[in-house]
């Protein structure tokens, strides 16, 4: 069969990534944000479209097909406020309603295009508001057979403590989620995935990668990590060193910040702050800094040569932060893909 795809709320790529590791052709990714579109191109075999979803004319996708595809495929990671900080490349004037209704307009592109499947996938957090529950209806409403389901990250073979919610859609017959792939006994860890790379200091760049690089850090955060457990918390320091904040009995919750990632276990979630020791449990396991670019990229399951940017000149921590955290994860992806394949063999 002739199997083409089309990645709506695309970023850089880490959807399409996956899709097209299990031989889905994905023809074009769809996002707002301009630079996202190097990372997108160079890394795929796939057009980049910069446009707003909510721009796109009826028939516009349709007629991207190869008129000779068999099955379409429309999936997309929609931004919903305000449980993603995905949704900040939409417009500063959209009030909550209307960033909202990304995924009404989601919802609007299956109702035009009618793609034999759907894929989407999203924050846990959206099965609580009544616009999932209004895409449902959508699909319903047009003959879709639908699944969803919150996957814990690891359980597929991303190293991290990550939740997603994970939906597909057929009208050839009941689909579902491939069965987990690893259990507590197995999952993929930090030390399994970036144990390899070469040693870095913090605010040091490594000169053959250089998204190998990690922030410097101030003489009193550099204390700070040094006297950081892996898995520990701030609780492990002297007194000294604590922010007045953590002095007080109301910091005593803030336990997962300036934090060391362990070896031996998944990662925290990876988040658009990552690079930033004081933001989460982002500090390397042995190494006195934060992660670097290159580690909370491949963390996410992006290939270890994923090609952010050009050249090193256009190197911005922040940026590509959060083209990194915002991405789905490219493995998600591939578990998406590989049950899209199993369905089709069976229906």
């Amino acid at each position: 069969m002739n199997i083409n795809a089309i990645d709506l709320f695309c970023g850089i790529g880490g959807l399409t990534c996956g899709i097209q590791k299990t031989g889905i052709n994905v023809i074009a990714g769809y996002d707002i944000e301009a630079s996202c579109k190097y990372a997108y191109e160079y890394n795929n075999n796939a057009k980049f479209i910069l446009k707003d979803i909510r721009d796109i004319s009826d028939g516009e996708i349709d007629n991207l097909y190869p008129k000779d595809t068999d099955i379409r495929i429309l999936m997309g990671c929609a931004p919903c406020q305000p449980f993603s900080s995905y949704s900040h490349r939409y417009k500063e004037n959209d009030n909550r309603k209307q960033k909202m209704n990304l995924l009404d307009y989601f919802g609007k592109q299956i109702e035009n295009v009618q793609p034999e499947i759907v894929s989407m996938e999203n924050v846990p957090q959206l099965i609580n508001e009544d616009v999932f529950f209004n895409f449902l209806e959508i699909l319903e409403k047009n003959n879709y057979y639908i699944t969803w389901k919150v996957v814990y990250a690891p359980d597929y073979g991303v190293p991290q403590n990550r939740k997603r919610l994970l939906l597909l859609a057929s009208k050839l017959g009941n689909i579902k989620l491939i069965d987990s792939l690893y259990d507590k006994n197995t999952y993929v860890t930090v030390r399994d995935v970036i144990s390899h790379l070469p040693e870095l200091k913090a605010g040091e760049v490594n000169e053959i990668d250089f998204l190998h690089t990690s922030r410097r850090l101030s003489e009193l955060n550099l204390q700070r990590i040094k006297s950081s457990k892996p898995g520990g918390t701030w609780k492990d320091w002297d007194e000294s060193l604590l922010p007045d904040c953590y002095k007080r009995k109301s910091g005593e919750s803030f336990r997962a910040v300036y934090g060391r990632l362990e070896w031996d276990k998944p990662a925290s979630t990876i988040t658009t702050q990552f690079p930033g020791y004081g933001n989460g449990r982002f500090g390397h396991p042995e190494q006195d800094r934060a992660l670097s670019l290159r580690e909370g990229a491949i963390i996410q399951t992006f290939p270890n040569d994923y090609q952010f940017i050009k050249e090193r000149k256009d190197l911005t921590f922040s940026k590509i932060a959060t083209q990194i955290g915002n991405a789905v994860p490219p493995k998600l992806g591939e578990i998406i893909g590989l049950s899209i394949k199993k369905h089709l063999e069976e229906v």
